[in-house]
Order: C-alpha cells, then sequence, then structure tokens
C-alpha cells in the first residue's frame, strides 16, 4: 500500500466533492475539475477530509496507483482554492511579449511574430515585456502550456537568449577559444 495513498486530503471549508460513479467532480471558487478513477479505487468522506480506498491490495497496478490518484485529487483541491501558476522570463535583446486579449504575441528574433493561443481554463499574463505568468487551476494544463511557451524558443547553451522558467538555470558553455 502506497504511504502517499494513506493519507488523508485535507478538504477547506468552499470545496466540495463529488462522486459519480468512478467520476470525481471537485468544485471550488475558482471553477471544477474532475477525473475517471480506475475500477477498484474509490473515496471516502470522512468529515472535512477524504480518504482514497483500494478494494484489493494485492493487486500491483492498483497500489501503483493509489497514489497517483491521491496526488491528483489533492492537486484538484488546491487547484480550485488557489491555483497554480508558472512565471517565465525571456533573455535576448529583441526579444519580448506582448498582451493581445488573451493571448500573447512573441518577438523572438525570428522574421516573423510567434502568436501563442490561450488554451481553455489557462490565463496567460505579460507582466513586463520579459516577463509573463501562467496561471490557472490545473496543475497539468498549466505546467503543458508553459513548456510549450518554453518550447518556442528555449534557453541557448552560449548566450542564455531564449524563454526560460523563472528560477531555471541554463548551463553555459564557452565560446570559441581565440588563435594564440
Amino acid at each position: 500500500m502506497s504511504r502517499i495513498g494513506k493519507k488523508p486530503i485535507e478538504m477547506p471549508g468552499q470545496v466540495t466533492v463529488e462522486m459519480n460513479g468512478q467520476v470525481v467532480s471537485v468544485k471550488g471558487p475558482l471553477g471544477s475539475e474532475q477525473i475517471e478513477m480506475r475500477p477498484g479505487i474509490s473515496i471516502k468522506k470522512d468529515g472535512s477530509s477524504l480518504l482514497v480506498e483500494m478494494s484489493d491490495s494485492s493487486d500491483k497496478k492498483l497500489d501503483a496507483l493509489h497514489g497517483l490518484y491521491r496526488a491528483i485529487i489533492a492537486n484538484m483541491i488546491e487547484g480550485v482554492t488557489k491555483g497554480f501558476e508558472r512565471e517565465l522570463e525571456i533573455t535576448g535583446v529583441g526579444y519580448r511579449a506582448q498582451q493581445q486579449g488573451k493571448d500573447i504575441q512573441f518577438h523572438l528574433g525570428f522574421s516573423h511574430p510567434v502568436f501563442f493561443k490561450a488554451p481553455e481554463g489557462v490565463t496567460l499574463e505579460v507582466l513586463e515585456q520579459t516577463k509573463l505568468k501562467v496561471k490557472g487551476s490545473n496543475k497539468e494544463k498549466v505546467g503543458q502550456t508553459a513548456a510549450e511557451i518554453r518550447f518556442l524558443k528555449p534557453p541557448e547553451p552560449y548566450k542564455g537568449k531564449g524563454i526560460r522558467f523563472k528560477n531555471e538555470t541554463v548551463r553555459r558553455k564557452a565560446g570559441k577559444s581565440g588563435k594564440k
């Protein structure tokens, strides 16, 4: 049995969790999320906390998924109450971002501007020309969107130009050494 799966999930007062068959729905002030659980794993309400339980403790697949579903449900509850965010920084001369409604227009040294459309459930916000924030209630969507934005122009190892996560360190390489 998973050590993480055994831990109870604390539920804040403004969050409601409903289980309809194998579908778990979590609703809160920032939105709602839902996930379809695998047969053999269920949720039990215990006052102001939730417990994720397995029906068969000898099944290795269910044992592996026990902690995963507990972590996913805990992230869903945190997402609908506090939300998740990732910050990105743009480094390079002339590299910048502009807000275009819900979407962002990037100037990344290409011969054309790059438009990035915000996926549903994710908010993109340009703080400065070189700093932006990705916010949402689904941790997976926020992380995937931030990774897709970073993929537009990943930081290169010689000058460090490109898009990087806020506290990401880019390993720098030494350039060409001159003739002696």
